[in-house]
This record gives C-alpha cells, structure tokens and sequence, in this order.
C-alpha cells in the first residue's frame, strides 16, 4: 500500500482480524498499538532487501522476477506502462515532465537510451 498515512485507519478498519498489512512507503510515523486490537500483522515490502544483505534466499528475487515476466508475456498480467516517449533527449524530458506536472498523467512514462 502506498500513501499509508493517508489510509492507515481505515485499512485497519478494513481489515478482518489476523489480517495482514503490507507496505512499500515510508510514512514519516506509524504508531503499531491500533494493529493490536484486531492482532493484525504488519509487513514491509523492499525489493532489495535480499540484495542489501545478502540473504540465503537471494535468488528467490530472481525467481519472482522470472515469474512475473513470464505471466506478462502470457497476458496474464499487464505492466503500469502507460507512456513511451523514445530516447532520452531534451525535448522528450520535456514533455514527460509536462504531462507528470499536468497532473494527468496515469503509469509509467519511459524514456530509454540512458
């Protein structure tokens, strides 16, 4: 979940007990004590962790990443791609950061050539 201090209380009340809530964000405060009533556990999610430390499952990573560009090559999942916007130059960075300032923009936006 992104924006969980936004959220935080209504996710809880969302909930059912013995639930679990994940996070990829990092709210600035995030008081643990209201998870308590309903013993719901909380998780946080890094996609470098593994990497950073050097974990014994490392190639885990590998494996989920494998997996997911499998199911989107079978169409089974479709990627947050919303915009390509050819090489990196000048005028392309233009107008990705145009339509991000727009505040329309939806998806990624990729540039490539870096």
């Amino acid at each position: 979940m992104i924006h969980t201090d936004r959220h935080y209380a209504h996710l809880i009340e969302a909930l059912k007990p013995q639930g679990r809530l994940a996070l990829i964000d990092d709210p600035e405060r995030l008081d643990a004590l209201p998870l308590k009533r309903k013993s719901l556990s909380l998780h946080w999610e890094l996609m470098f962790t593994r990497a950073i430390f050097q974990t014994t499952d490392m190639i885990r990573q590998h494996e989920l990443l494998e997996r997911v560009a499998a199911l989107i090559d079978e169409g089974v999942l479709r990627t947050t791609l919303a915009e390509h916007f050819g090489p990196l130059d000048v005028d392309n960075m233009r107008r990705a950061h145009a339509l991000i300032e727009s505040g329309r923009s939806r998806g990624k936006i990729v540039l490539e050539g870096f």
